[in-house]
């Protein structure tokens, strides 16, 4: 699927890569006790919150490590797919 194509107010899903301060264990700092190990990139699937058509922007939201929110280029996103809410 298209990020260009979605339906507004569906819900979404896609895997991303961005540029992000990392732990010591390669994971996205979130705050812990970890030590920073510095910047790196790191790849995830990420739940689409926001998405800005004229920057080509998506605002995502880390479905490994739920504090991470991250705005990723168009360019850096892909396998967009809908995803269903299950409770459990």
């Amino acid at each position: 699927m298209n990020i260009e194509d979605i339906t507004p107010g569906g819900s979404y899903a896609c895997k991303y890569k961005v540029e992000t301060m990392l732990d010591a264990h390669g994971r996205p700092f979130n705050l812990s006790d970890t030590p920073l190990a510095g910047p790196g990139e790191w790849e995830g699937v990420g739940i689409i919150m926001q998405r800005d058509l004229d920057q080509r922007l998506v605002k995502l939201k880390d479905t490994q490590y739920k504090m991470n929110e991250f705005v990723v280029s168009f360019d850096d996103i892909w396998d967009v797919d809908d995803i269903e809410w299950v409770e459990e």
